[in-house]
Protein backbone atom coordinates (compact mmCIF):
# COMPACT_ATOMS: atom_id res chain seq x y z
CA UNK A 1 0.00 0.00 0.00
CA UNK A 2 1.28 3.30 -1.35
CA UNK A 3 2.00 6.48 1.07
CA UNK A 4 1.70 9.69 0.16
CA UNK A 5 2.74 13.38 0.94
CA UNK A 6 2.74 16.66 -0.30
CA UNK A 7 3.65 19.68 -0.57
CA UNK A 8 1.77 22.64 -2.53
CA UNK A 9 2.10 26.53 -3.47
CA UNK A 10 -0.44 28.71 -5.40
CA UNK A 11 0.21 31.33 -7.44
CA UNK A 12 -2.24 34.61 -9.15
CA UNK A 13 -0.94 36.15 -12.23
CA UNK A 14 2.78 33.83 -12.23
CA UNK A 15 5.59 33.72 -14.58
CA UNK A 16 7.26 30.96 -15.41
CA UNK A 17 10.41 31.82 -13.86
CA UNK A 18 8.51 32.42 -10.44
CA UNK A 19 6.66 28.67 -10.86
CA UNK A 20 10.29 27.28 -11.72
CA UNK A 21 11.28 28.91 -8.26
CA UNK A 22 7.95 27.82 -6.27
CA UNK A 23 9.15 24.06 -7.44
CA UNK A 24 12.81 24.49 -6.26
CA UNK A 25 11.59 25.44 -3.26
CA UNK A 26 8.69 22.53 -2.87
CA UNK A 27 11.07 20.09 -3.52
CA UNK A 28 14.01 21.51 -0.77
CA UNK A 29 10.85 20.84 1.38
CA UNK A 30 9.65 17.37 0.94
CA UNK A 31 13.17 16.61 1.02
CA UNK A 32 13.46 17.69 4.09
CA UNK A 33 10.20 15.65 5.28
CA UNK A 34 12.24 12.41 3.73
CA UNK A 35 11.38 12.09 0.13
CA UNK A 36 14.26 11.62 -2.73
CA UNK A 37 16.60 13.98 -2.85
CA UNK A 38 16.80 13.88 -6.67
CA UNK A 39 14.04 13.85 -8.99
CA UNK A 40 12.57 10.48 -10.10
CA UNK A 41 10.49 11.68 -13.16
CA UNK A 42 10.78 9.49 -16.25
CA UNK A 43 9.01 11.60 -18.60
CA UNK A 44 6.82 15.32 -18.75
CA UNK A 45 3.30 14.33 -18.83
CA UNK A 46 1.35 17.55 -20.32
CA UNK A 47 -2.59 17.48 -20.09
CA UNK A 48 -4.90 19.63 -21.93
CA UNK A 49 -7.78 19.75 -20.23
CA UNK A 50 -10.92 22.33 -20.47
CA UNK A 51 -12.94 23.16 -17.44
CA UNK A 52 -15.35 20.39 -17.92
CA UNK A 53 -12.67 17.63 -17.99
CA UNK A 54 -10.62 18.48 -15.01
CA UNK A 55 -12.26 16.64 -12.17
CA UNK A 56 -12.08 13.66 -14.48
CA UNK A 57 -8.43 14.42 -14.97
CA UNK A 58 -7.36 14.91 -11.72
CA UNK A 59 -9.20 11.40 -10.80
CA UNK A 60 -7.39 9.76 -13.42
CA UNK A 61 -4.00 11.12 -12.26
CA UNK A 62 -5.13 9.94 -8.67
CA UNK A 63 -5.37 6.83 -9.70
CA UNK A 64 -1.84 6.53 -11.57
CA UNK A 65 0.04 7.57 -8.30
CA UNK A 66 3.41 5.83 -8.36
CA UNK A 67 3.29 4.05 -11.41
CA UNK A 68 4.61 6.88 -13.51
CA UNK A 69 6.53 9.26 -11.84
CA UNK A 70 7.02 12.47 -13.64
CA UNK A 71 6.47 15.90 -13.99
CA UNK A 72 2.61 16.55 -14.93
CA UNK A 73 1.75 19.88 -16.43
CA UNK A 74 -2.32 20.52 -16.46
CA UNK A 75 -3.07 23.44 -18.79
CA UNK A 76 -6.61 24.57 -17.84
CA UNK A 77 -7.44 26.74 -20.97
CA UNK A 78 -10.17 29.65 -20.00
CA UNK A 79 -9.83 32.06 -23.33
CA UNK A 80 -12.77 34.21 -21.90
CA UNK A 81 -11.65 35.49 -19.10
CA UNK A 82 -8.80 38.19 -18.61
CA UNK A 83 -5.36 37.68 -19.63
CA UNK A 84 -3.31 36.03 -17.48
CA UNK A 85 -1.32 32.87 -15.85
CA UNK A 86 -2.34 31.06 -12.62
CA UNK A 87 -0.29 28.10 -11.12
CA UNK A 88 -1.07 25.43 -8.45
CA UNK A 89 2.28 23.69 -7.61
CA UNK A 90 2.44 20.28 -5.84
CA UNK A 91 5.33 18.18 -5.20
CA UNK A 92 3.85 14.41 -4.36
CA UNK A 93 5.88 11.61 -2.78
CA UNK A 94 4.56 8.01 -2.73
CA UNK A 95 6.44 5.80 -0.28
CA UNK A 96 6.29 1.65 -0.67
CA UNK A 97 8.00 -0.17 1.60
CA UNK A 98 11.91 1.18 1.84
CA UNK A 99 11.58 3.21 -2.06
CA UNK A 100 10.17 6.38 -2.40
CA UNK A 101 9.56 7.97 -5.69
CA UNK A 102 8.45 11.82 -6.19
CA UNK A 103 5.99 13.39 -9.09
CA UNK A 104 5.34 17.33 -9.42
CA UNK A 105 2.11 18.76 -10.55
CA UNK A 106 1.85 22.30 -11.76
CA UNK A 107 -1.24 23.41 -12.81
CA UNK A 108 -1.81 26.29 -14.94
CA UNK A 109 -4.81 28.20 -15.78
CA UNK A 110 -4.59 29.79 -19.16
CA UNK A 111 -6.80 33.03 -18.92
CA UNK A 112 -7.30 34.96 -22.38
CA UNK A 113 -4.72 35.46 -24.71
CA UNK A 114 -2.35 32.70 -23.16
CA UNK A 115 -4.31 29.89 -24.40
CA UNK A 116 -2.77 30.65 -28.17
CA UNK A 117 0.74 29.73 -26.75
CA UNK A 118 1.01 26.74 -24.45
CA UNK A 119 4.08 25.39 -26.11
CA UNK A 120 6.05 28.78 -24.45
CA UNK A 121 4.75 27.32 -21.14
CA UNK A 122 5.42 23.92 -21.08
CA UNK A 123 8.62 23.90 -22.76
CA UNK A 124 10.81 25.81 -19.93
CA UNK A 125 8.73 23.42 -17.63
CA UNK A 126 9.82 20.11 -19.70
CA UNK A 127 12.42 18.09 -18.17
CA UNK A 128 15.45 17.91 -20.29
CA UNK A 129 16.29 14.70 -22.25
CA UNK A 130 12.81 12.89 -21.45
CA UNK A 131 10.35 12.03 -23.32
CA UNK A 132 6.68 14.29 -23.72
CA UNK A 133 3.23 12.83 -23.78
CA UNK A 134 0.50 14.94 -24.22
CA UNK A 135 -2.64 14.13 -23.20
CA UNK A 136 -5.68 15.98 -25.10
CA UNK A 137 -9.42 15.58 -23.41
CA UNK A 138 -12.12 16.53 -25.51
CA UNK A 139 -12.32 17.08 -29.02
CA UNK A 140 -8.89 18.57 -30.66
CA UNK A 141 -9.27 21.77 -32.48
CA UNK A 142 -7.60 20.11 -35.37
CA UNK A 143 -5.40 23.21 -37.45
CA UNK A 144 -5.80 25.62 -34.13
CA UNK A 145 -2.28 27.56 -33.16
CA UNK A 146 -2.93 25.13 -29.22
CA UNK A 147 -3.11 21.91 -31.03
CA UNK A 148 -0.45 22.25 -33.76
CA UNK A 149 1.90 23.32 -31.09
CA UNK A 150 1.33 20.56 -28.21
CA UNK A 151 1.36 18.15 -31.12
CA UNK A 152 4.62 19.61 -32.23
CA UNK A 153 5.95 19.22 -28.72
CA UNK A 154 4.96 15.70 -27.90
CA UNK A 155 6.96 12.81 -28.54
CA UNK A 156 3.19 10.74 -28.28
CA UNK A 157 -0.03 12.29 -28.46
CA UNK A 158 -2.63 10.35 -26.58
CA UNK A 159 -6.58 11.47 -27.26
CA UNK A 160 -9.84 9.49 -26.43
CA UNK A 161 -12.25 9.48 -29.30
CA UNK A 162 -14.81 8.52 -27.57
CA UNK A 163 -14.97 11.98 -25.79
CA UNK A 164 -15.81 13.68 -29.59
CA UNK A 165 -18.67 15.16 -30.69
CA UNK A 166 -17.51 14.18 -34.13
CA UNK A 167 -15.44 11.14 -35.14
CA UNK A 168 -12.53 13.62 -36.77
CA UNK A 169 -10.76 10.58 -38.09
CA UNK A 170 -9.76 12.01 -40.89
CA UNK A 171 -8.05 15.40 -39.55
CA UNK A 172 -6.51 13.24 -36.93
CA UNK A 173 -4.55 11.39 -39.61
CA UNK A 174 -2.90 14.36 -40.57
CA UNK A 175 -0.79 14.00 -37.47
CA UNK A 176 0.36 10.78 -37.83
CA UNK A 177 3.82 11.96 -39.85
CA UNK A 178 4.47 14.82 -36.86
CA UNK A 179 4.35 11.81 -33.97
CA UNK A 180 3.28 9.19 -32.30
CA UNK A 181 -0.69 9.04 -31.75
CA UNK A 182 -2.65 6.67 -29.00
CA UNK A 183 -6.33 6.64 -28.60
CA UNK A 184 -7.85 4.85 -25.31
CA UNK A 185 -11.05 4.33 -27.61
CA UNK A 186 -8.75 2.05 -29.79
CA UNK A 187 -6.99 0.75 -26.27
CA UNK A 188 -10.52 -0.16 -24.89
CA UNK A 189 -11.09 -2.88 -27.94
CA UNK A 190 -8.00 -4.38 -27.45
CA UNK A 191 -9.39 -7.72 -25.88
CA UNK A 192 -11.76 -7.64 -28.87
CA UNK A 193 -8.70 -7.92 -31.23
CA UNK A 194 -7.52 -10.26 -29.63
CA UNK A 195 -10.70 -12.68 -29.53
CA UNK A 196 -11.49 -12.38 -33.46
CA UNK A 197 -7.62 -12.91 -34.05
CA UNK A 198 -7.61 -16.29 -32.43
CA UNK A 199 -10.76 -16.80 -35.30
CA UNK A 200 -8.08 -16.97 -37.58
CA UNK A 201 -8.58 -17.91 -40.56
CA UNK A 202 -12.41 -18.80 -40.41
CA UNK A 203 -13.32 -15.01 -39.88
CA UNK A 204 -11.76 -14.09 -43.78
CA UNK A 205 -15.01 -15.12 -45.09
CA UNK A 206 -17.82 -14.91 -42.51
CA UNK A 207 -19.94 -12.17 -42.56
CA UNK A 208 -18.92 -9.59 -39.77
CA UNK A 209 -21.44 -7.11 -38.17
CA UNK A 210 -20.09 -4.81 -35.15
CA UNK A 211 -22.97 -2.99 -33.29
CA UNK A 212 -21.12 -0.67 -30.15
CA UNK A 213 -20.14 2.84 -28.97
CA UNK A 214 -19.62 4.84 -31.64
CA UNK A 215 -15.92 5.20 -31.75
CA UNK A 216 -14.85 1.93 -30.53
CA UNK A 217 -17.16 0.42 -32.94
CA UNK A 218 -16.06 2.70 -36.10
CA UNK A 219 -12.21 1.45 -35.17
CA UNK A 220 -13.26 -2.09 -34.67
CA UNK A 221 -15.09 -2.43 -37.81
CA UNK A 222 -11.36 -0.50 -39.29
CA UNK A 223 -9.50 -2.70 -37.88
CA UNK A 224 -11.15 -5.68 -39.12
CA UNK A 225 -11.78 -4.23 -43.11
CA UNK A 226 -7.79 -3.35 -42.99
CA UNK A 227 -6.46 -6.84 -41.40
CA UNK A 228 -9.21 -8.70 -43.47
CA UNK A 229 -8.31 -6.46 -46.83
CA UNK A 230 -12.47 -6.73 -47.73
CA UNK A 231 -15.51 -4.34 -46.61
CA UNK A 232 -17.42 -4.81 -43.08
CA UNK A 233 -20.71 -3.48 -42.83
CA UNK A 234 -21.23 0.25 -41.38
CA UNK A 235 -21.30 -0.27 -37.52
CA UNK A 236 -24.12 -0.02 -36.02
CA UNK A 237 -24.53 1.69 -32.24
CA UNK A 238 -24.90 -0.01 -29.36
CA UNK A 239 -23.96 0.66 -25.22
CA UNK A 240 -21.27 -2.30 -25.43
CA UNK A 241 -19.18 -3.34 -28.37
CA UNK A 242 -21.13 -6.24 -30.06
CA UNK A 243 -20.09 -8.56 -32.75
CA UNK A 244 -21.51 -11.37 -35.05
CA UNK A 245 -20.11 -13.91 -37.11
CA UNK A 246 -22.31 -15.18 -40.07
CA UNK A 247 -25.59 -14.52 -37.67
CA UNK A 248 -24.09 -15.87 -34.29
CA UNK A 249 -23.16 -13.37 -31.50
CA UNK A 250 -19.52 -13.69 -30.28
CA UNK A 251 -19.12 -14.23 -26.48
CA UNK A 252 -17.87 -11.39 -25.02
CA UNK A 253 -14.19 -11.43 -23.89
CA UNK A 254 -14.16 -11.96 -19.90
CA UNK A 255 -11.08 -9.13 -19.13
CA UNK A 256 -12.44 -7.00 -16.78
CA UNK A 257 -12.73 -3.21 -17.28
CA UNK A 258 -9.72 -1.09 -16.79
CA UNK A 259 -10.48 1.83 -15.04
CA UNK A 260 -8.73 5.31 -17.02
CA UNK A 261 -5.52 5.52 -14.92
CA UNK A 262 -4.89 1.68 -16.23
CA UNK A 263 -5.49 3.00 -19.68
CA UNK A 264 -3.67 6.20 -19.81
CA UNK A 265 -0.79 4.64 -18.13
CA UNK A 266 -0.21 1.81 -20.38
CA UNK A 267 -0.01 4.64 -23.09
CA UNK A 268 2.82 6.22 -21.58
CA UNK A 269 4.57 2.84 -21.78
CA UNK A 270 5.82 3.28 -25.26
CA UNK A 271 6.82 5.96 -27.64
CA UNK A 272 6.42 3.71 -31.06
CA UNK A 273 3.76 4.66 -33.86
CA UNK A 274 1.15 2.16 -33.88
CA UNK A 275 0.83 1.39 -37.67
CA UNK A 276 -2.02 -1.16 -37.01
CA UNK A 277 -4.11 2.03 -35.43
CA UNK A 278 -3.15 4.17 -38.42
CA UNK A 279 -4.74 1.45 -40.71
CA UNK A 280 -8.14 1.23 -38.73
CA UNK A 281 -8.34 5.34 -38.25
CA UNK A 282 -7.55 5.65 -42.20
CA UNK A 283 -10.74 2.97 -43.01
CA UNK A 284 -12.72 4.61 -40.30
CA UNK A 285 -12.69 7.77 -41.57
Amino acid sequence: MARSSAVEWTGIDVSIAEIEARLAELRAEQAELGAPSQRTSVMTHVAWVPPAWLDQAARTLEGMAERHPSRTVLLVPKPDEENGLDADVSVRCFSVGESAVASEVIELTLRGNRVLAPASLVLPLAISDLPVFVRWRGQPPFGATEWEQLVELADRVIVDSSEWEELRYRELSETFERTAMSDIAWARIGDWRVELADRWPAIKTQDIAVRGPRAEAALLRGWLASRLRRNIHAPGLAGEIEVRLDGEQVAAPRDEPRTPSDLLSAELDSLARDHIYEQAVAIAS
